[in-house]
């Protein structure tokens, strides 16, 4: 069910109910992070691995000692320069945060959502909330209502219209004196230099995975996505099937009338290339076609990500 309630969006999860929740990234999937009678729920429905751990969302940097200790410095610089905002911190966790939303690891991920809805339910409630993106677990981030309607039709769905970002959130964590990227996002990588210097990047791990995102299979639609850095070539393969074309800024030459084409933004915009990807995800694997073909994007800030986002989700081996 589709809303703007925000009271009975925080009466349910006063009860330990769980709901859809708009952030500037994705919609997440939010409950109580201290009830491990609502985490257990997300689990769950999501069809998530227990190996997967979640992001807590707060209200203000005030309530980061209610989750995570021993928060080195550059953490407080990279939070005063991106929070409320597309950042998530991975920090050592406070012994409050029940071990099934930290996968039972040390580490504890959290970040402050740029949302006036987030926002505005989070400030009436005296706990934060655990919100992963709104999805079955591997299957395309919701970034509409609707999107979180259509896979959980039973749910609560607070609506706060188009995600802004469109994208999952960058998580930064930290090892001794290294930053270390375990999640490519909304935040660039040059971003994150800006602040903190020299990073490491450490994004893939199937068996134990530090933070959310980093399984190599992830975001992935149902009809088959192939993911090339040669779009004209490889489409011609399939010029007999009815195929979805996406594309960053420029049209392709057409080889059949069954081909869809998608430009995620015409005047080459990274930013608002980022914002249409899942948009454009959902609604080509609704038009029934033999494949959807995304072509690699600039290999430099958002287009790094969205290139992270296709590799994933695609059939390529």
């Amino acid at each position: 069910m589709i809303s703007k309630d925000l009271n009975l969006a925080a009466t349910i999860l006063r009860e330990e109910g769980i709901i859809g929740l708009p952030t500037e990234t994705v919609y997440g999937l939010a409950g109580n992070v201290f009830s491990e009678k609502a985490i257990k729920e997300i689990y769950d429905i999501k069809q998530r691995p227990l190996y997967n751990p979640l992001i807590v969302h707060i209200k203000n940097t005030e309530e980061l000692k209610k989750i995570a200790i021993d928060i080195p410095p550059i953490a407080f610089e990279l939070a005063t320069k991106f929070w409320p905002g597309p950042l998530t911190l991975l920090l050592k966790k406070n012994f409050l945060v029940p071990d099934i939303v930290t996968s039972s690891k040390p580490t504890v991920a959290v970040r402050m959502p740029n949302h006036p809805i987030a926002l505005a339910l989070l400030n009436q409630l005296d706990f934060p909330l655990a919100a992963p993106s709104a999805n079955p677990f591997g299957m395309i981030s919701p970034t509409k209502a609707a999107h979180v309607n259509e896979y959980f039709t039973d749910k609560l769905v607070l609506d706060g219209g188009n995600c802004e970002t469109g994208i999952e959130s960058t998580i930064v964590g930290f090892i001794d004196n290294e930053v270390i990227i375990y999640r490519l996002g909304g935040i660039s990588i040059e971003d994150i230099k800006s602040v903190s210097g020299e990073v490491k990047i450490l994004n893939k791990n199937d068996e134990a995975p530090e933070a959310p995102g980093m399984l190599s299979k992830h975001y992935a639609p149902q009809t088959p996505l192939f993911f090339t850095n040669d779009i004209e070539n490889f489409s011609k393969k399939y010029k007999d099937n009815r195929i979805g074309l996406i594309l960053f800024s420029k049209s392709i030459e057409i080889f059949s009338d069954n081909w869809i084409q998608c430009i995620l933004s015409p005047k080459a915009d990274l930013k608002k290339a980022a914002s249409k990807l899942y948009e454009t995800l959902h609604l080509l694997d609704k038009m029934n076609l033999d494949c959807i073909i995304a072509e690699q994007f600039p290999d430099e800030g958002l287009g790094c990500v969205i290139n992270d986002k296709l590799s994933r989700a695609s059939k390529n081996d």
